[in-house]
């Protein structure tokens, strides 16, 4: 059986991300399952598991890894960083042909990589395998509680990244009393399902959609809303999954009525930039639009919320968005919708965050990438080999080749 050696590498990126690919306890546990495989750690001293947790498991550290057959990182890697005819594992962000990683791309192509990016590995019947959304709803839930508390100066929370894991982010949530009001969410996948988890810390209702815009309550409650709820067709009113996945251009939005009855808006959902926005700049300013605070997990600068104008940071992460001027404001004034749009929320609680995705790729990737693999998870998932796209990927020719 062929030896392979695995490099974890320290990231680089900058915001610095805390987020390691495999813990120091998986790392353990996947040598004693697979007798061929090593696996070294490069330093560092801003991982959220120290160096030495790694050498206390038995997992050596190793500078310069250019010795491994496989480089498992989070963010992307610099392009200086990158060391030819390996296979990187990471976040590319490139699949979506993103302008600020064409460079990246070209890189992957000219230096001969294989290059595996968490977002493409799906199962047989194309479903994400992995990915840190659970995370990224538990917080983003958290940080939309924590911006309505500051805004009217109800309570404060300690912000999520300061807090040591989820338990202690949940014993905060669990000291405050949230007045009468509703919260609207859309979603239906890891993202939203992290979303509820959050919201059932606190306790709150759930209601349907039609109660939610039908009834008063006198406690806090939440709907979540499907693409069934909020999108309908231009020429007939009726709704199908796959034609809406296929043809979102086909569809308007059926969101704006939730905004008159809504205080907070967590937005979880996966968009097209082919389909329709939520609500429109207009919606804004009319006089009936209650949401006050915006937690865009999603963060689609422009995309299918209007107010994400641009992403906020792990320690500033809300802005103000006056709905006068239509600009960026102060983010606790009185004309101004609260905005969130951290685009890296599962780094504020690295450690759980870490634990659940290194987990995902011991049991659910890796028995593919180091025994067999008849699913061919690992090669479908392979955007790039030996200086060329995959068949699959062959619609980046125009961004890996220009």
């Amino acid at each position: 059986m062929k030896k392979i050696k695995i490099g974890v590498l320290r990231e680089e990126k900058k915001p610095v991300d805390k987020r390691v690919p495999l813990t120091p306890l998986v790392c353990s546990e996947l040598i004693k399952s697979y007798p061929n495989i090593s696996i070294v750690v490069q330093p560092s001293d801003i991982r959220c598991y120290s160096n030495e947790e790694y050498t206390s498991f038995g997992i050596p550290l190793q500078e310069d890894l250019s010795d491994c057959d496989v480089l498992m990182g989070v963010k992307e890697v610099p392009v200086e960083k990158l060391i030819p005819n390996k296979t990187y594992f990471f976040f590319a962000h490139i699949i979506k042909k993103q302008a600020h990683n064409q460079k990246l791309m070209k890189a992957l192509i000219d230096k001969k990589i294989t290059m595996i990016d968490y977002e493409t590995l799906t199962d047989k019947n194309h479903n994400r395998i992995i990915g840190f959304g659970r995370y990224a709803g538990i917080v983003g839930a958290y940080n939309a509680i924590r911006g309505y508390g500051l805004k009217y100066d109800l309570f404060r929370l300690k912000p999520a990244y300061q807090c040591r894991d989820k338990s202690e982010m949940e014993e905060e949530l669990k000291r405050i009393k949230l007045p009468n009001i509703k919260i609207v969410m859309t979603g239906s996948g890891r993202v939203a399902n992290g979303v509820i988890e959050t919201l059932s810390v606190l306790h709150i209702r759930r209601v349907t959609p039609e109660e939610f815009l039908m009834t008063n309550y006198r406690e806090p409650v939440y709907t979540q809303l499907t693409p069934r709820d909020y999108v309908e067709r231009k020429d007939d009113h009726n709704f199908d999954l796959n034609d809406f996945f296929q043809h979102p251009e086909h569809f308007v939005s059926k969101f704006p009525p939730y905004t008159k009855h809504a205080d907070i808006y967590i937005s979880a959902h996966y968009w097209d930039p082919r389909a329709p926005k939520m609500f429109t700049l207009e919606d804004v300013q009319a006089p009936d639009f209650k949401i006050s605070v915006i937690a865009d997990i999603t963060c689609d600068i422009n995309g299918s919320i209007p107010t994400t104008i641009r992403a906020s940071s792990v320690e500033n992460p809300f802005y103000g968005f006056n709905i006068h001027t239509l600009q960026e404001d102060l983010p606790f004034k009185k004309d101004c919708i609260l905005v969130m749009a951290v685009d890296n929320l599962p780094t504020e609680l690295p450690r759980d965050a870490s634990d659940g995705f290194a987990r995902d790729l011991q049991e659910r990737v890796l028995p593919h990438l180091l025994g067999e693999d008849p699913d061919r998870i690992i090669e479908r998932a392979t955007i790039c080999k030996d200086g060329k796209l995959t068949p699959a990927f062959e619609y980046l020719s125009d961004y890996a080749y220009a």
